[in-house]
């Protein structure tokens, strides 16, 4: 045996002997029924319904990390599927070990793909049928900030992991010229977390706290509704919250600079988005000092990095909250398609601020993934153009029509995933007599018109 395979042999050992203590048990062979049924298709769905129960180990001060995760998978695509490919960003950011991989209690061998977890059904699961995979992990949390790495690590006292639970997905490469957001996942209708730590951590994430135990150490968290689970926490995390119609509006912190100032920033947000887009269906919206890096939305939660001034503070929480609609409930392809998340909320965000500028970039076509656009002006042509051609469409057509077609638009699509840009356009052309997609969006989205 090499040292290299002792030293990975030993660390299994002690990550399994760390799993057991947390109560997370061994995964063993079942004998009960399976729906898969012998065959291939070499097919895999994002159309699939699924429930996870998560169980994660946390180690604060070793910064380890560890993961039980079972998720019940109901095939509704259509069509026969023998795969699925579960994203988790840890896999490229936190030296992921990956332990057993069950599927209906039967062992399979699972790899890792960039950040894509394929998993091999062993046979087909018809179309309606239901499968449970158990998948296990375990990681260390980084120490910085730099590159992608603050979005799973531990810097200035606080616990970040965002996108780490493993998550019904669709293989999207994770390296890309630019700030953009690697993901796209489907909305699940229940998770329920259990968090084991060595310390008392005070932790706020997507899903809300149902119980604690006497010690603290073991917290309990359930959410509906979401498409995907973030996770901060730190031991002397504070709060503030105010009631903005029936949502309780909390921020969450460290340190107390700037406190009263995002509190009232994200409650000003808040009001004003969902009077325009519609009903916010979580009773909390949680607003968390990260431990640094960029702002980031998760469902019911988005994260202000440590440390930021106040001069942008307000189009920062404020652009943030814009995405508990567009990505939060209408959900798509970020990394494909980032148009119709990024460039709905930075025009959602700047019209209530009355920000909206000019581009200091080309005008360019709006219709590229992430990976074609380069770091110096992805934000410039998405963000910045793409806002001010959704406001261009709001002028012709009149802003209360304009409203509406958002409105509508979000409820017609309300916990589902847009296919593209195009329905977005859409929704905005069909609401008025103008020729929007000939006028207006064809130059910009050549691939669609």
């Amino acid at each position: 045996m090499t040292r290299r395979s002792f030293a990975r042999r030993r660390l299994t050992v002690v990550a399994f002997a760390i799993l057991l203590v947390s109560g997370i048990a061994p995964v063993t062979a079942d004998a009960a029924g399976t729906s898969i049924i012998p065959g291939s298709v070499n097919r895999t769905s994002l159309d699939l319904q699924a429930t996870y129960s998560v169980k994660l180990a946390l180690r604060y001060v070793s910064r380890w990390f560890g993961v039980d995760s079972t998720a019940v998978i109901t095939n509704t695509s259509g069509g026969p599927i023998d795969r699925l490919e579960m994203n988790t960003a840890v896999a490229r950011l936190g030296s992921m070990a990956l332990g057993s991989v069950t599927v209906d209690g039967t062992p399979r061998t699972a790899r890792v793909s960039d950040q894509t977890i394929i998993v091999p059904l062993g046979g087909i699961l018809p179309d309606g049928a239901s499968t449970t995979v158990r998948i296990r992990y375990w990681a260390h949390l980084r120490t910085t900030l730099a590159g992608s790495s603050w979005m799973f690590t531990k810097v200035n006292g606080i616990v970040d992991a965002y996108r780490w639970s493993p998550w019904v997905s669709r293989a999207t490469p994770f390296t890309r010229p630019n700030h953009g957001d690697p993901f796209v996942t489907p909305v699940s209708p229940l998770v329920t977390l259990t968090v084991t730590t060595d310390r008392r951590l005070v932790i706020v994430s997507t899903a809300d706290r149902v119980s604690t135990s006497p010690n603290g150490l073991i917290q309990r968290f359930r959410a509906t509704n979401v498409r995907d689970v973030t996770l901060t926490a730190a031991p002397d995390f504070r709060h503030s919250s105010v009631l903005v119609g029936a949502t309780r509006v909390s921020y969450w912190y460290r340190s107390s600079s700037n406190a009263s100032l995002t509190l009232s920033a994200a409650a000003s947000a808040f009001r004003s988005i969902q009077a325009r887009l519609g009903t916010y269906p979580y009773r909390t919206f949680k607003v968390v000092q990260s431990a640094g890096g960029f702002g980031m939305e998760s469902p019911g939660l988005i994260w202000i990095p440590f440390g930021i001034g106040s001069a942008n503070l307000r189009y920062l929480v404020t652009h943030e909250t814009a995405h508990q609609w567009f990505y939060g409930l209408v959900g798509n392809d970020q990394a494909r398609a980032p148009f119709a998340d990024e460039a709905a909320a930075d025009f959602t965000a700047r019209y209530v601020l009355g920000m909206r500028r000019g581009s200091q970039c080309s005008t360019t076509r709006l219709d590229l993934s992430i990976y074609r656009y380069g770091a110096s002006c992805y934000y410039e042509i998405i963000y910045i153009q793409g806002g001010n051609l959704i406001d261009a469409a709001r002028r012709r057509m009149g802003s209360s029509a304009f409203w509406g077609a958002l409105r509508g638009y979000v409820a017609a699509h309300r916990f589902g995933l847009v296919a593209g840009d195009r329905t977005i356009l859409q929704a905005l052309d069909d609401a008025t007599p103008l020729n929007l997609g000939a006028s207006l969006f064809a130059p910009r989205f050549p691939s669609l018109y």
